[in-house]
């Protein structure tokens, strides 16, 4: 039971009279006066409704009095109006009252949006009688579905009409209620589906459940209230019916009795209005007059209206007035009608307003409680409510009090700066309260990296490992803290194992290598975890801790890698949908991975040229480099031998045609002979090779290189008998082998041997006596034969000139008798040629290109010309050259156009005449075939 005594009194209501409309002098208004004679009240639907008794024109009217203050009436009854319920949620209005003298009371619904000569409509008319005794109607309840209508009655009978209200044939009536004591008051509750009513008389109260067939009931209380002494809460009271006795006020449920609350004094008048519980009671210094009706009270009395705060425990408004007649809620205000006509309007302040009134009081006797259950029930903001928490909590921190402090200071999460109450703990050394203040902040996903890093430090401190592991060991979707910070700061404070435990759970791989092997050391686990990662991600991580994981455990390491660059697919099941078929990478990029072991080194490379034979060049070329050094550093022979081999036919696998000098300079470096002259003769360097065989003084190598190649490379031969002749050691039978294979081929001059051999102080004349006399008999034959082509040649020449007189002097007769082309006998017409030739006329059409030449001979006649033309051009070609190199500012870029143009790209050097031939020979030769040529053009 709550005390009354102990509740605070505001002032949450501002009080005004209503008065009349300014008139359009401006003249003050004066009160607002109702007719006399009013009866009943209520109100709905935008309008004050009020019905009274016969006044002086013979008739009862209802009255409406909208907010323009503008009354209305219509004439509803010849007697009076005893009861009315206008309906919140339609424009119904029912009404109770009396046509004539007698108990006889008419029940009449009233349609407001509908007209009949211009009165609201009235739908149905029935007799409020319970059976068939005349008694007196105490109250009236309508259910805002207009399914429910209840009356009550002085004999204490309840009449229940269920079905349309509004007429006659779709509703049933019925007697619900049957008892000895008055019925007081009645109120229909709707919770989903349930509909209750509940009954109150003068003596008890009852429940009735309307939506169960036979109506069951349940008494709820063995006392109860005089009229208009009962009401229903709003939801905020959970639609708890309320029942105002002389000495407590009681809630009840349609099962229980719920809290009371100890408001003593006669109650008159008991409403519901926004979260406010209003009851209008007797002046404590007047003394009650009546048991039943306690509202026929004598004019003279004062009476109280006090408006309560039943969740916070205040009285927001107190009031005295004279003689209420009724308190009416309409357009956001409280309306109270009193007996003089006069209405008074309770206008309830803004929350704000209110607030700011009481917050000083309260604050000032640290009735903080209080203060934040008025600004909750008032719906302040949260930004208000904040600032409540927040002096709050700075009272008890001051008080001492810190548990009771954070948790106000938890309160103001998402509107207080962190930083406030922060600041206050770590001077406190309050590190239990700030961890508490840290969680919440987390929990609601408000914490930075920094508020992150000092909650773990609060845990690190207090070493609570169960508040730490609860912390951390949260499922995904309640993660509220950055996971990296929490990482970073359980490493630094040797919590490796949580640290470890988050980087797997959220997937933060590179901390959780980290940890595992730069502080746990665990290298087994770290390079299984790296075997479970998406490929990408095991790539980046082999490479960049590869080359700890080959020092501490190589052969897991090499093997992973292994599957890494042929067909990786994670292990553990993390295959995705894109891991179907397996992916590869760059085997050349782990190469610096093996930096210190080459056995495994060479155990990958031989791996990955097996199983996948277009691995990129650099594994082929540490792989030789590897073979090699393995090759030179080895002192047993038959292993020697064997690497020896190996590295040799890796060098023929034909993978360094497009690395060829890298390969060669391998070899060189490692004095691999037999790679380097395999490289040698693959890339055709053949004087490297001869050069090889002569730093090694390999004679014989030297003369079988010459032999092997030196059809391709003529010039070997002469630097072969350069070489021999250098040589101051008995080389007799290497300069004849070369002098005679230069006989043969005619390589040399002479007198270019004989210079050459002279630098040899062994070579006597005798090694050469041979070639000379051969050389010198070759020429003496030689010569013979040119004498003889010359005087040949001159015979045939005057024999030419002759023709030529002749054919210049005499006619020329053609005697042919077959055409040279088709070689068919010729028919004139035919044409006939100097030259001899004879063709068919069709013929020479068809196969001549011009008219002056014969088919026959123009082939031969346009080379020669063509020599003719070469000859002139090439003779002007060197003047003009010289000439524009002379004058020219850039002699390089002249240089470079006539390379472009291909003046040089063949050119021949004769050092010899080839046997058999003098430039006499050839001259002569050349002359008589442009005198051939010459002749039968003409």
């Amino acid at each position: 039971m709550a005390a009354y005594l102990q509740w605070r009194r505001f002032v949450f209501f501002d009080r005004e009279t209503v008065r009349e409309p300014s008139g359009p002098d401006g003249a003050g208004a004066k009160p607002f006066a109702l007719p006399p004679g009013i009866a009943v009240c209520d109100s709905g639907r935008g309008s004050l409704v009020f019905g009274d008794i016969l006044c002086g024109a013979g008739c009862c009217q209802i009255w409406f009095l909208p907010r323009s203050l503008q009354l209305s009436s219509f004439q509803a009854y010849k007697l009076r109006v005893t009861h009315l319920y206008q309906l919140k949620q339609h424009s119904i209005l029912v009404s109770i009252g009396e046509d004539e003298e007698g108990i006889n009371p008419l029940v009449k619904v009233w349609n407001l949006e509908k007209r009949d000569g211009g009165n609201p409509l009235c739908t149905r008319i029935f007799p409020a009688i319970p059976g068939n005794k005349p008694t007196v109607v105490s109250c009236l309840t309508v259910h805002e579905n207009l399914n429910f209508m209840a009356i009550g009655f002085a004999d204490g009978s309840v009449v229940l009409t269920k079905g349309d209200i509004t007429r006659d044939r779709h509703s049933k009536t019925q007697i619900l209620h049957e008892g000895s004591y008055p019925v007081t008051g009645l109120a229909f509750r709707q919770s989903g589906k349930t509909t209750h009513l509940f009954v109150v008389t003068t003596e008890n109260i009852q429940s009735y459940m309307l939506s169960v067939k036979d109506y069951p009931h349940l008494e709820l209380d063995t006392h109860g209230c005089g009229l208009r002494c009962s009401s229903l809460s709003d939801p905020s009271q959970d639609l708890q019916f309320i029942v105002a006795g002389n000495e407590c006020v009681y809630l009840y449920q349609p099962d229980e009795r719920g809290p009371c609350f100890a408001f003593e004094g006669q109650k008159l008048i008991v409403h519901w209005y926004r979260g406010y519980l209003i009851i209008v009671s007797k002046d404590r210094k007047t003394s009650p007059k009546s048991e039943f009706a306690g509202n026929e009270a004598q004019n003279s009395d004062k009476q109280v209206l006090n408006i309560y705060d039943l969740c916070n425990k205040f009285i927001a408004y107190s009031s005295v007035f004279d003689d209420i007649v009724d308190v009416l809620a309409e357009w956001g205000s409280l309306y109270v009608l009193t007996r003089d006509g006069k209405i008074h309007v309770l206008q309830e302040k803004d929350t704000q307003t209110k607030l700011e009134a009481c917050k000083f009081m309260l604050f000032r006797k640290n009735l903080f409680e209080m203060a934040i259950n008025l600004a909750k029930s008032h719906h302040l903001d949260s930004d208000g409510l904040s600032e409540i928490f927040r002096q709050y909590g700075d009272h008890l921190y001051n008080k001492g009090n810190h548990d009771g402090a954070i948790q106000q200071y938890i309160r103001t999460i998402g509107k207080l700066e962190p930083s406030y109450v922060i600041r206050k703990f770590l001077d406190a050394q309050r590190i239990h309260n700030l961890t508490a203040y840290l969680q919440m902040l987390h929990l609601q996903s408000l914490a930075n990296a920094d508020h992150t890093t000092l909650l773990l430090n609060c845990y690190t401190k207090l070493k609570d490992s169960s508040k730490l592991e609860e912390f951390i060991k949260t499922s995904e979707s309640e993660v509220h803290f950055d996971v990296e910070t929490a990482i970073k700061v359980l490493r630094q404070a040797g919590y490796y194992s949580h640290a470890v435990y988050l980087a797997e759970k959220h997937e933060h791989h590179e901390w959780y290598l980290k940890i595992q092997l730069e502080d746990i050391k665990n290298y087994q686990e770290a390079l299984h975890y790296i075997g479970k990662l998406p490929f990408e991600q095991a790539e980046s991580n082999m490479k960049r801790y590869g080359k700890i994981l080959m020092h501490h455990v190589p052969k897991e390491t090499t093997e992973l890698l292994k599957i890494l660059c042929t067909d990786y697919r994670p292990s553990g099941g993390n295959e995705g949908p894109g891991m179907l078929e397996g992916k590869k990478a760059n085997s050349e990029e782990f190469i610096p991975v093996f930096a210190n072991n080459s056995r495994e080194l060479k155990a990958f490379l031989e791996h990955m040229t097996e199983v996948q034979a277009d691995s990129p060049q650099g594994v082929y070329d540490t792989l030789l480099e590897l073979r090699l050094q393995n090759w030179a550093h080895e002192q047993d022979e038959q292993i020697k031998e064997k690497l020896h081999n190996e590295a040799l036919t890796l060098l023929k696998s034909g993978r360094f045609k497009t690395v060829f000098d890298k390969a060669l300079v391998l070899c060189q470096m490692h004095n691999f002979k037999d790679g380097v002259l395999y490289l040698y003769e693959q890339g055709k360097l053949f004087q490297q090779i001869m050069h090889y065989h002569m730093q090694n003084e390999q004679y014989k190598k030297v003369i079988e290189v010459c032999e092997l190649y030196g059809d391709q490379e003529a010039c070997l031969w002469e630097q072969a008998l350069s070489y021999f002749a250098r040589k101051e050691e008995n080389c007799k039978e290497y300069i004849a082998a070369v002098l005679k294979h230069i006989e043969n081929k005619n390589l040399m001059p002479p007198l270019l041997v004989v210079q050459t051999l002279a630098h040899n102080s062994t070579a006597t004349l005798s090694v050469i006596k041979d070639y000379l006399v051969n050389k010198l008999q070759k020429q003496s034959r030689q010569i013979e034969q040119d004498e003889q082509r010359i005087q040949k040649y001159r015979e045939e020449t005057t024999r030419i000139r002759l023709e030529i007189e002749e054919l210049k002097a005499s006619p020329k007769i053609f005697q042919k008798t077959k055409c040279s082309i088709c070689t068919s006998a010729l028919e004139l017409p035919s044409v006939h040629f100097l030259c001899g030739h004879s063709f068919h006329q069709h013929c020479f059409e068809s196969y001549s290109e011009s008219d002056s030449e014969c088919p026959t001979c123009m082939p031969e006649n346009r080379k020669v010309m063509d020599m003719i033309r070469a000859q002139e051009q090439k003779r002007d070609l060197h003047d003009q050259f010289q000439h524009q190199l002379k004058c020219s500012n850039d002699g390089f870029s002249v240089v470079a156009d006539y390379f472009g143009r291909g003046v040089f790209n063949k050119l021949t050097l004769i050092t010899d005449l080839p046997s058999g031939k003098t430039a006499t020979t050839i001259e002569a030769g050349l002359q008589r075939e442009l005198l051939i040529h010459t002749k039968r053009s003409t």
